[in-house]
């Protein structure tokens, strides 16, 4: 499968080998497996610089960037976890800002792997064991962690005493594992996804988010009551209000006026505003208004609105603007026609996963759209063309693979590919932009 991706290195391979023939097994949840795997390795994650956690739907990978951009530029080492990775399983752990290298990363997944045999762990809870050994043995000033799938249960929920923790943009997204009924959880399906996002909550850790409904935040403060956290709510305690020419934020600590982002995207302002707000409630890194300032306009982050550099596939329709992004709920299909509101009508590349909502990301961007056509999601099972078209307003082709799709698109008009992160790294991979 692609989401355990190939290596040149046969050390890597080997590892990446066993690592793909993990899954989730059917009917366990829980965190009992990740704690005794990590019980095996001496528990390393109870002794890691200060951590920021960030979850949510949408938008913790790119808090998480500019978290760690705005960390550098105060003069700090930064490791760093994040996920999916795009093309290399490397890009899942970042060490003292550089991603972790072939060496190291073949002998610490031998080493959980090993440990963990009769354990049956999952993927996850292998790959938050091993960043976690990476991030205790190497030095560093400080660690930002993404959650992966929800929160309560994610294998990175492990940590206490984090310097924050972090909510991002709530949306329905991975409604097979988040909204299954149970007792005592809400039923209201964002609701239930807040409860799960909240498990991250500690005693004494503030707990920062970006601003929902009343009864969403109502569950978030519910669950940070439970534990103890330290809640700041945007809307309640901290407020940043967006303008053509920067972001007015401001809390108890005062006022700063913070830069746009260089990333495209209105929806990136508030991710860097909530990035902004976790280093405002902490106390354990003290990070300048200038170093903030600094990050937002320095924070990369792939496959979000990634304007494609000149390569192979871009050479396909040579003078045009070629758009990337991984976007594949109803959230990031809204953000994503929020962006090309105004702009000339585009021609519109996707494949989707059979689980993802075939509408989310066709269904937002009508009568803005030259032509659509759709390829499959390398590795996954993906949405037929006849599904995707149900939601569109304007004939699909369909292609065996990207390159076919670019190669067979008019003479005129930019282009934009989204619906899958698999379908993204595909992209990244055959125009030879690797994240680094």
């Amino acid at each position: 499968m692609r989401d355990f991706a190939i290596s040149d290195n046969p050390r890597v391979q080997a590892q990446l080998d066993r690592l793909g023939a993990l899954s989730l097994p059917q009917g366990r949840i829980g965190l009992e497996t990740i704690h005794a795997l990590l019980a095996r390795l001496g528990n390393p994650e109870r002794d890691l610089p200060p951590v920021f956690h960030v979850a949510g739907t949408n938008g913790k990978g790119s808090t998480c960037a500019y978290l760690r951009a705005m960390l550098e530029a105060e003069g700090c080492t930064v490791h760093a976890a994040t996920k999916p990775h795009l093309v290399r399983y490397n890009e899942r752990i970042r060490i003292a800002g550089t991603l972790i290298g072939d060496d190291l990363l073949a002998d610490l997944l031998k080493e959980v792997l090993d440990a963990g045999a009769d354990l049956a762990p999952s993927f996850f809870e292998v790959t938050a064991a091993a960043t976690f050994l990476a991030f205790h043995r190497i030095p560093a000033d400080v660690c930002v962690i993404e959650v992966g799938l929800g929160g309560r249960f994610d294998a990175t929920n492990v940590l206490d005493g984090q310097a924050a923790c972090g909510i991002a943009t709530l949306g329905i997204d991975h409604e097979a594992f988040l909204l299954v009924p149970e007792d005592g959880v809400p039923g209201d399906p964002l609701c239930r996804i807040a409860f799960e996002k909240a498990g991250i909550a500690r005693p004494g850790v503030p707990l920062v988010t970006q601003a929902y409904s009343a009864e969403v935040t109502k569950t978030v403060l519910e669950q940070a009551m439970k534990v103890g956290a330290r809640t700041a709510i945007r809307g309640l305690d901290w407020f940043a209000e967006v303008g053509c020419d920067g972001i007015a934020y401001r809390d108890r600590h005062g006022e700063l006026t913070l830069p746009l982002p260089a990333l495209a995207g209105s929806h990136q302002a508030d991710n860097a505003a909530l990035a902004a707000a976790m280093l405002r409630h902490q106390t354990q890194v003290a990070v300048s208004a200038a170093a903030m300032a600094h990050g937002i306009r320095s924070a990369r982050w792939p496959a979000r609105l990634q304007l494609l550099g000149d390569g192979p596939l871009t050479a396909l329709v040579p003078g045009r603007r070629v758009w990337l992004d991984g976007g594949h709920n109803a959230d990031a299909g809204l953000a994503i026609a929020r962006h090309f509101s105004g702009a000339p009508p585009f021609h519109l590349v996707t494949g989707m996963l059979s689980s993802k909502d075939p509408a989310a990301i066709v269904a937002p961007l009508r009568g803005q759209l030259l032509s659509l056509s759709v390829v499959p999601a390398p590795g996954h099972e993906a949405h037929s063309p006849d599904a995707i078209a149900a939601h569109a307003d304007l004939p699909v082709r369909a292609f065996g693979d990207i390159t076919a799709a670019l190669g067979a698109l008019p003479p005129a008009g930019d282009v934009l590919i989204a619906g899958s992160l698999y379908l993204a790294g595909e992209v990244l991979r055959l125009n030879r932009e690797i994240p680094d």
